[in-house]
């Protein structure tokens, strides 16, 4: 499951509902990467009642091709769809890019980052065109 609370500080920064509905992953890790899909949708149950019900798709399919040193090229590209829009043609937000990463170690703690940059092949009026996203990690694995 997954759920969505109404925590942003002002209107423009979330949808002023708390949602909730199934989440679902599909991977396959073989000899060079990850292969998978992640898909979700959720549907308002309360929050304001002056702002629109919530019911929104996300589909994550994602790839991870893993290179020597412990770099990698990585697409994860995030397509949304908003069931509740008033006009049809700003329903999809669909994105094509990647990027790459590099796992490494900082002393004793391990590390994860990764560059990429996304151009939205469709999306709501208003919708950035690009997106770029840098992401520092610590991990923690098992010992």
């Amino acid at each position: 499951p997954s759920l969505m609370m109404d925590t942003a500080s002002d209107d423009q920064l979330g949808s002023g509902k708390w949602s909730t509905g199934p989440s679902v992953v599909f991977l396959v890790q073989p000899k060079w990467g990850t292969l998978g899909l992640l898909g979700r949708q959720l549907w308002s149950f309360a929050g304001d009642s002056d702002r629109k019900s919530v019911s929104q798709l996300l589909l994550e399919p994602f790839i991870n091709y893993n290179l020597e040193g412990g770099w990698y090229l990585i697409t994860d590209m995030i397509i949304t769809a908003n069931w509740n829009v008033d006009d049809s043609s700003n329903r999809w937000t669909i994105p094509l890019g990647g990027g790459f990463g590099k796992m490494f170690a900082i002393g004793e703690q391990k590390m994860n980052s990764k560059l990429e940059l996304y151009y939205n092949v469709k999306k709501p009026t208003g919708a950035p065109d690009w997106t770029l996203n840098w992401t520092l990690q610590f991990l923690f694995p098992k010992k």
